[in-house]
């Protein structure tokens, strides 16, 4: 027997859950970005910390976010993005005993798969609604893993300040999102106000 309130429908309970966990991931982005900026930018240490976190977060925010609908095994862009983004805070810790450079690389393909597979997800999540901007961020994502490996291949020394902007929109594209979300669950609330 179901203990789900009568008005809480399926489908706004899952509108629900997304709009809260696009403004957690846009809160995290953001708060990484701000510090990328500034105390990471001259403590090298913390700059190490956060490049390892941020993938690792990645990580976890998938199992979250997929265990609110099935789980990684019935989500399988999600188990894949998963799987990328572990594997990529553990080479990161690698790359960072090499160059910065190295872990522009890394963060590269990074971008470029997770990129793929937040695409997938958006397109299989298109109905639950505002997954055009994640689509959107998705490609972007993949387009910007192209530019870091081919950047990391340059002369220039290379920081997390070059990473930051990345990050940025992609707070950028959930905080999008969760206003979408927002408005979108205002109007639905009203039309039934009104019926």
């Amino acid at each position: 027997m179901s203990t789900q309130p009568i008005d809480q429908h399926p489908a706004n309970a899952s509108s629900s859950w997304l709009k809260s966990y696009y403004f957690i991931r846009f809160a995290v982005s953001a708060i990484w970005v701000a510090l990328a900026f500034t105390v990471a930018k001259s403590m090298p240490a913390l700059a190490a910390v956060m490049l390892v976190a941020y993938p690792a977060w990645d990580a976890l925010a998938n199992v979250i976010d997929a265990g609110r609908s099935g789980g990684l095994g019935r989500n399988r862009s999600q188990m894949l993005n998963f799987v990328v983004s572990t594997v990529t805070a553990v080479a990161v810790i690698v790359a960072l005993g090499k160059s910065m450079n190295a872990v522009l690389v890394v963060f590269g393909a990074w971008a470029a798969l997770a990129g793929l597979f937040q695409l997938v997800t958006g397109v299989r999540r298109w109905k639950s609604g505002a997954q055009w901007a994640m689509i959107l961020s998705g490609v972007q994502s993949a387009l910007a893993g192209i530019f870091f490996v081919k950047m990391a291949g340059g002369p220039e020394a290379v920081s997390i300040t070059d990473i930051a902007p990345y990050a940025a929109f992609g707070a950028f594209y959930f905080l999008i999102s969760a206003i979408w979300l927002t408005v979108s669950d205002a109007r639905r609330g009203s039309n039934r106000a009104a019926a």
